[in-house]
């Protein structure tokens, strides 16, 4: 343990779009904000190969390239951003404890939860393999559906998100279909019945993913199992779609803060506020509805917007 304890304004964890917009929020108005950058510095964006939906890039950007532009200009206003991530908190007793690495020791009077969350995968070596070389491996149909427009896709999922994913992929490709390991769904009646209803999505029960299939680069197919009949057929399909649901980055801090039954962090609605005052949470650790880059943004403006006003009012 270190013997000097550092003591800080604004501490903001993690490093997405929710993060680096609380930073340069944070600096501009004066509360020198420590950001640690976390395990995948940059978020889930970085796994991402075009972002095209973000205002502002017409010709659209790379994930990578957007989020080294983020840092850029959260530095540009004086935001010291560290590597590190968090392993120990203590909200509570006044003030907020963390520890970065088991070590080092900060004492902060804010702290904004940009965390993240981790999408779930079926983690088979082809479908890891398509989703790091970016052709044609997704965990998010409304950030890249646009790009298989016309084209035949597979999605894997049985609850609601899947439902709803498939029902949009449905509306830009040509055919979906769409995975269920099991004999039944676990969506609501109401999103079953929307898919079932949908002409171009293919539904198939009992079916596991055996493999991606691709040219080393982009995917061409996805081997299936029909476990009703024990047979292993290919799907010819550009794009391969996760929807088994996404694990947010919130353990660390689940003994002193409000969660649902999943592990988002719950805010004060209207608000970034926490059940602990002086804590703050921004982005895709507490939002599991619409998971963008751009809302994630938003909040991390809300987020920083509100703990300058519990500054002010400290005063």
């Amino acid at each position: 343990m270190s013997d000097t304890i550092e003591k800080i304004k604004c501490l903001i964890i993690g490093s997405g779009p929710a993060g680096y917009t609380a930073a340069i929020y944070a600096a501009r108005a004066n509360m020198f904000p420590v950001l640690y950058q976390g395990t995948q510095p940059g978020g889930q964006l970085t796994t991402t190969n075009e972002v095209e939906n973000f205002p502002g890039y017409p010709d659209g950007v790379t994930g990578p390239e957007m989020m080294v532009e983020l840092q850029k200009q959260a530095e540009r206003f004086g935001t010291d951003v560290r590597d590190g991530w968090i392993t120990k908190v203590d909200f509570s007793a006044d003030g907020h404890k963390v520890w970065v690495n088991d070590t080092k020791e900060i004492h902060c009077e804010t702290v904004i939860i940009s965390t993240g969350a981790s999408a779930k995968y079926l983690g088979i070596p082809s479908e890891q393999h398509y989703l790091q070389t970016g052709g044609g491996v997704s965990a998010c149909a409304v950030c890249d559906g646009f790009f298989y427009r016309n084209q035949e896709v597979v999605i894997v999922g049985a609850g609601d998100s899947a439902c709803e994913e498939a029902h949009y992929l449905s509306k830009l490709c040509k055919k979906v279909t769409m995975l269920v390991r099991s004999e039944h769904f676990r969506a609501s009646k109401i999103m079953v019945d929307r898919v079932m209803k949908t002409e171009n999505i293919e539904i198939l029960l009992n079916t596991e993913t055996v493999e991606v299939i691709g040219d080393g680069q982009v995917v061409t197919a996805v081997k299936v199992l029909d476990k009703t009949k024990n047979e292993e057929k290919e799907i010819p399909a550009t794009g391969f779609f996760v929807a088994i649901g996404h694990k947010p980055n919130t353990d660390v801090f689940r003994p002193f803060l409000n969660m649902d039954e999943t592990g988002y962090i719950v805010n004060i609605p209207g608000t970034s506020k926490t059940n602990q005052a002086g804590v703050f949470v921004a982005g895709d650790a507490a939002d599991h509805v619409y998971r963008q880059a751009i809302t994630a943004a938003g909040t991390g403006c809300m987020a920083a917007l509100d703990a300058e006003r519990y500054l002010a009012s400290l005063e």
